[in-house]
């Protein structure tokens, strides 16, 4: 059975935009399973010493959840990113299993990678994208993985989607990567100028 995973941001007791990991999980399982899993459950698991500080609470499920954890969050910002390309990747859920991110992030030797699929930008290793302009922020329209914070800033009107090609990665000053864990506020970022090509 194929197995699922949501990385929900748990910040001093308390878990943030359940209603986005609701829907997205709900979309999942309907598609895999025809079935529905409720998360508010997990409101009830969070460990009385997790009343403060940061953790992902990382769910896993397949037609019902099967696993939840605590995990203490540090925020790393990647020294080194590379763009690279995969024309077959496919990550439109998010699956427990990460091999193929994974192996692409390995062959870079950086701390991340950007991914290009058929010469559209679409996601990093584990974000979302954001690209800063002049213009305002951009997040690219041919994602790999319909995020959850990414759907949070379009809704609120923070960010604006756009198709972004590899050519058109110049007209940006700099991208910020964005997930369940990470807002745009806590600046992990990466000048343009300073990424890896391959």
């Amino acid at each position: 059975m194929t197995l699922f995973s949501e990385a929900i941001k748990l910040k001093d007791g308390v878990l943030y935009n359940l209603p986005y990991h609701q829907r997205r999980m709900n979309e999942t399982t309907q598609t895999f399973y025809r079935t529905k899993a409720d998360l508010s459950v997990i409101k009830a698991m969070v460990p009385a010493r997790m009343n403060s500080g940061l953790y992902k609470c990382r769910v896993l499920y397949s037609d019902k959840i099967e696993k939840v954890e605590f995990i203490p969050y540090i925020f790393r910002n990647p020294e080194t990113v590379a763009v690279v390309t995969d024309d077959e990747i496919d990550y439109a859920y998010k699956y427990a299993d990460r091999s193929r991110i994974d192996s692409l992030l390995q062959k870079s030797g950086c701390d991340d990678v950007i991914i290009v699929k058929n010469g559209s930008v679409t996601d990093a290793s584990s974000a979302n994208l954001v690209f800063k302009s002049r213009e305002g922020l951009f997040t690219p329209k041919n994602y790999l993985l319909p995020g959850t914070k990414r759907q949070f800033l379009l809704d609120r009107g923070k960010i604006k989607e756009r198709d972004i090609t590899v050519n058109d990665l110049q007209a940006f000053d700099t991208v910020y990567f964005i997930n369940a864990m990470v807002d745009l506020e806590d600046g992990i970022k990466k000048e343009i100028r300073r990424l890896i090509m391959r």
